[in-house]
């Protein structure tokens, strides 16, 4: 397993690279990607990143500057911020094969790349990310502010018990850069749109709650997105949603992403471990948030899920 410093001594050998981002890009994934490629070409390298189909209104700003040209070819290839060749984009397939560095921060992480970085103790990716950059030469505003987005919204604007004091001497230090940060949380963290407050109340409308009201079950259905005309950024991470209810320390959100298949993000407290949770399904993550995908139908996917947190929770109630 690569150090950071180690990591940075390997990219430096490295040109003509193509960034992958995960399947459905949060604001880590991408923030990570764009400020390596920013890094790269700081360093004289030529890099971009994959153009990713699942972008919405708040990524796409992030991406679209370093998205490569159709008829780029790479020398070399890296992930950021992807546990498994599972969660690439159907157009990062091909690949799948040839990662040449894999940089991540999940316990699930399956080692594909030729070589690895994985720091299983960040809060976010973006914090390991920061190190290698760092040690490739001066962190720039333009990468800072990539950086902070990819920090701070894997750590729920620092609210998210991954937090650690590591990860506010990060964000710290991009702030130095000028950056404006401020825009950043107003914009991930405190505005919604009209069709986010719709789903947002028809999710807790509709939500079930087991064990002993610990658990609590929410799902969009595709039929509720058609019902109010809303879009992938209007969903975007509509799984913090449930972990807010007062008691509930297991939330789960079921999303249909087509019919007969269910994504299923799951957060926790200390009690559950997110990950066990969803490694039974298949998938994975951290300790507190994790996810997986369940082909099936609503009832037998939330049956799944509650027969794994049943398996993992110490003192499950029926």
């Amino acid at each position: 397993m690569l150090t950071a410093a180690e990591t940075a001594a390997l990219l430096k050998t490295f040109d003509n690279v193509l960034i992958l981002t995960h399947v459905r890009p949060d604001g880590d994934t991408v923030g990570c990607a764009a400020a390596l490629c920013a890094g790269l070409r700081a360093l004289g390298k030529t890099a971009y990143l994959l153009p990713n189909p699942g972008l919405t209104d708040t990524t796409a700003p992030y991406l679209l500057p370093y998205a490569a040209p159709e008829d780029f070819t790479p020398e070399r290839v890296v992930s950021t911020d992807i546990a498994t060749v599972g969660l690439f984009p159907e157009n990062a397939m091909p690949y799948a094969g040839r990662v040449d560095l894999a940089i991540d921060h999940h316990p699930s992480f399956e080692h594909f790349g030729k070589a690895n970085a994985v720091r299983p103790e960040a809060a976010a990716c973006g914090e390991l990310i920061y190190d290698i950059l760092a040690a490739l030469g001066p962190i720039t505003p333009e990468m800072a502010l990539s950086l902070y987005t990819a920090v701070s919204t894997d750590t729920g604007c620092f609210a998210y018990s991954n937090t650690t004091p590591h990860t506010h001497r990060v964000a710290a230090a991009l702030m130095e850069t000028g950056i404006d940060y401020r825009s950043v949380n107003k914009l991930f963290f405190q505005t919604k749109t009209r069709k986010r407050m719709q789903l947002e109340g028809a999710m807790l409308a509709d939500m079930e709650f087991y064990d002993r009201d610990r658990v609590a079950v929410l799902s969009v259905p595709m039929s509720l997105m058609e019902q109010v005309h809303a879009t992938e950024s209007d969903a975007e991470d509509l799984s913090a949603l449930g972990g807010q209810i007062q008691g509930v320390d297991c939330a789960v959100t079921m999303r249909e992403l087509r019919s007969g298949v269910w994504k299923l993000s799951v957060r926790t407290g200390p009690r559950i471990n997110a990950s066990s949770v969803c490694r039974a399904l298949g998938g994975g993550g951290h300790a507190a948030a994790a996810g997986c995908t369940v082909e099936a139908d609503y009832a037998e996917a939330k049956r799944r899920i509650l027969a794994a947190i049943a398996q993992t929770a110490p003192d499950f109630v029926e």
